[in-house]
């Protein structure tokens, strides 16, 4: 069997065994998308043009980020709990053919949340996107980034372990990451962390590609994310390959 046969067995294989979970969470990123845009207005009185679409250009990061580093992490401790990574383990094909086929499959997951996100965002507050040629790419790399992480620290530690940091992702994402706010609303030393870390740079790549009449990205925070995306891809290859 060649590659490509490889990775249909794969994708069919991990399709077919997930498909309800799969449903599921395609519904879910659709309402926490929807929900973000939507339900932190509320928070916020009279939000002006600039805080819409901050939320409006944030909701699409945090699906991915949702996505990728809180629930795929989740159902990787699942698996391993329940002897399924061990079974793949004994699968007769390269470990990146693996990864690729899951890989597609969260992708296709959060595309609606995306999509409907944005049309909702559109239709209710007129945000003002100006959608770049580059949002497309920026969406993989920032999927790519998000799914990476998630499999490096998944593979990595323990399904307690990975759990916990999973929860700490999401709660940090939401309340202490400027990706629906102005990274200039934090204390120096978080946005000292943020340089580092890759939830800043997704939202401003994120945000220069559906807005970039308002906002732009630098090369660092390209380079960033390609950074975090080859460790953790490298890291859940070199484990998964582990005897």
């Amino acid at each position: 069997m060649n590659t490509v046969s490889h990775y249909k067995y794969v994708f069919q294989m991990q399709l077919l065994r997930n498909a309800g979970f799969f449903i599921f969470m395609t519904l879910l990123q659709i309402l926490i998308s929807t929900g973000i845009v939507i339900g932190f207005s509320y928070l916020i009185p009279n939000p002006d043009t600039e805080t819409i679409l901050f939320l409006a250009t944030g909701a699409p990061t945090i699906v991915l980020i949702i996505a990728g580093m809180v629930i795929l992490p989740q159902q990787i401790g699942t698996a391993k709990t329940e002897g399924y990574m061990e079974y793949m383990r004994t699968w007769p094909v390269s470990r990146s053919v693996i990864l690729g086929a899951d890989t597609t499959i969260w992708l296709l997951i959060t595309l609606p949340g995306i999509i409907v996100s944005s049309i909702v965002a559109q239709l209710m507050f007129t945000p003002g996107y100006d959608i770049s040629w580059t949002v497309v790419p920026a969406l993989l790399m920032i999927a790519l980034t998000s799914i990476g992480v998630g499999y490096g620290f998944s593979y990595l530690l323990s399904p307690t372990a990975s759990m916990g940091i999973s929860q700490i992702v999401v709660f940090g994402a939401l309340m202490f990451s400027p990706v629906n706010f102005p990274m200039e609303r934090l204390p120096n030393w978080l946005q000292s962390l943020h340089e580092v870390l890759p939830i800043y740079s997704m939202a401003e790549v994120m945000r220069a590609s559906l807005a970039a009449s308002t906002f732009d990205a630098t090369m660092g925070n390209y380079i960033n994310l390609i950074v975090w995306c080859i460790l953790g891809f490298g890291g859940a290859i070199f484990i998964l390959n582990r005897k």
